[in-house]
């Protein structure tokens, strides 16, 4: 047989896209042409498929070879097709039967011995490989990538000759066992380590329990960095769904990552935009996705750029990042939640009974002005994070640990998750007409609010969310004056 098809993937972003690798050998001058809209990593596969195929004890044909990757529309790159191209090119030239890779795919990189080195973006490959309920070949090093994946066929590598002799019935490929796992992971860090701070910490449970942003703002010292990394602590867990989605997105990052937790991102404040929201040649995930179904957190939040803060404004909202390049457009998952953390001045001690602070007026109104005042009318919650007295470091009281407020965080999610099947943060102004119902009382005062603080339309239907959050860590069907009282006394002077 001088023609063979194989199928593979690429990667358009969280999309794994089928490839047919189409080979045919014909009389000629010997040649090796690839077409299909393949890019340099794709057109250099020419020597290392080679010398891999003579490496591995076969001959690699003196004729004339066209290979073709379909649909030719989609770019192609990387070098996860060194492998499909191989035995394409082993089947065209009669050197593995016809027709017996029909319900495999196949993904890896060769090296000039034969040996098949890893991808980035195996389990995203693999998910989609299994969607289609096909059997997949992929590199040994990959295989923990997939080892979570149920009810798919896998048959983990290391040598462009074990496949051949898999298909010539010479010696059989093991195939991959899942293994057992929980989506229950420890976190290294708990909320007993933070002294005190009441105010804050229920700040937190609330952001916790219903998804929503949060600023902390104090002078340096007081324990915001702190508070925010407890976060992910006392966050509900994952499903099995959401951790391989999360899972999915390191593994096209080629990024480490604790399979089953949340993610925690802390860009330094020198991050760029593209670092922020993804892009590059060939459009990489941001911080905003690696952030995905986790926390954001932006330290010293007035020393980043403030256009690259402006970029956080659209995905707050829709809960996604779309990266346009001239020949693709890339969409990324970006349901994060955002945690920010500044001081109130260029010295940090503005407002402090200490005196301490030497800034003027001036220089203090052009820090706050850093942060447009769109960006943080997104923000649900602004709350202040005073220094500790001497008294409350030394108290030998323990704090409550992340367990216990974690406890309530899971009641209020399941409440929300029944009622509405999403997070209080993402009620629509509609669905808050139908789930943040007021009391008589509650709403006399959310209007007497409206007219006094002035708040916008978006300030307003954020105030109800949070309220309705406060509502559900009380297990109270309704929302009562004390937490509408709550939920305004978050708002800061911002409306």
């Amino acid at each position: 047989m001088s023609f063979s098809k194989i199928y593979t993937r690429g990667l358009l972003g969280l999309h794994a896209p089928l490839i047919e690798v189409e080979v045919h050998v014909s009389q000629g001058l010997p040649s090796l042409t690839i077409v299909g809209l393949a890019e340099a990593a794709v057109r250099e596969s020419k020597d290392r498929v080679r010398s891999a195929i003579i490496n591995s004890g076969f001959q690699f044909p003196t004729k004339r070879l066209t290979i073709n990757l379909a649909p030719a529309d989609l770019p192609k790159d990387g070098s996860r097709l060194d492998l499909p191209i191989a035995l394409g090119i082993l089947i065209a030239s009669g050197q593995l039967p016809e027709n017996c890779t029909e319900d495999f795919e196949f993904i890896g990189e060769l090296a000039l011995d034969g040996h098949v080195r890893p991808v980035s973006g195996a389990l995203t490959l693999a998910m989609a490989c299994q969607q289609a309920q096909h059997k997949i070949v992929l590199p040994v090093d990959n295989s923990q990538d997939i080892s979570h994946l149920p009810n798919l066929e896998c048959y983990p590598v290391n040598h462009l000759k074990e496949v051949c002799e898999h298909f010539l019935g010479t010696q059989k490929l093991a195939h991959a066992q899942p293994s057992a796992h929980s989506n229950e992971m420890p976190y290294k860090f708990d909320l007993a380590d933070v002294k005190g701070q009441l105010r804050p910490r229920r700040a937190l449970e609330i952001a916790a329990a219903g998804g929503h942003s949060l600023l902390f703002k104090g002078p340096p010292g007081t324990g915001k960095t702190l508070l925010a990394s407890r976060l992910p602590s006392i966050l509900p867990p994952l499903s099995t769904q959401e951790t391989l989605e999360v899972a999915s997105i390191y593994s096209i990052s080629n990024t480490l990552h604790t399979f089953g937790q949340r993610p925690f991102r802390a860009p330094h404040h020198t991050a760029s935009a593209i670092a922020l929201v993804g892009g590059g040649s060939h459009p990489k995930p941001g911080e905003i996705t690696l952030s995905h179904l986790g926390v954001l957190f932006l330290d010293e939040l007035p020393e980043f750029d403030r256009k690259v803060l402006e970029v956080l404004r659209q995905p707050l909202e829709s809960k996604e990042i779309i990266i346009s390049r001239a020949a693709r457009q890339i969409t990324y998952p970006a349901n994060f939640q955002l945690i920010a953390a500044m001081n109130p001045c260029p010295c940090g001690y503005a407002f402090n009974q200490d005196s301490r602070c030497q800034c003027s007026p001036e220089s203090i109104k052009r820090y706050q002005n850093r942060i447009s005042g769109p960006l943080l009318d997104r923000i649900d919650l602004h709350i202040d994070v005073p220094p500790l007295k001497a008294q409350e470091l030394q108290d030998p009281t323990p704090a409550e640990d992340s367990t216990t407020v974690r406890q309530r965080v899971i009641y209020a999610y399941e409440q929300q998750m029944q009622r509405q099947d999403c997070l209080n943060q993402a009620l629509s102004p509609k669905q808050l007409e139908q789930y943040a119902v007021l009391d008589s009382t509650s709403q006399r005062m959310i209007e007497m609010a409206q007219q006094r603080l002035n708040l916008s339309a978006r300030a307003y239907h954020r105030v109800l969310r949070v309220a309705r959050t406060i509502a559900d860590l009380a297990q109270s069907e309704v929302i009562q004056s004390p937490h509408l009282t709550e939920a305004l006394s978050y708002r800061g002077n911002h409306s």
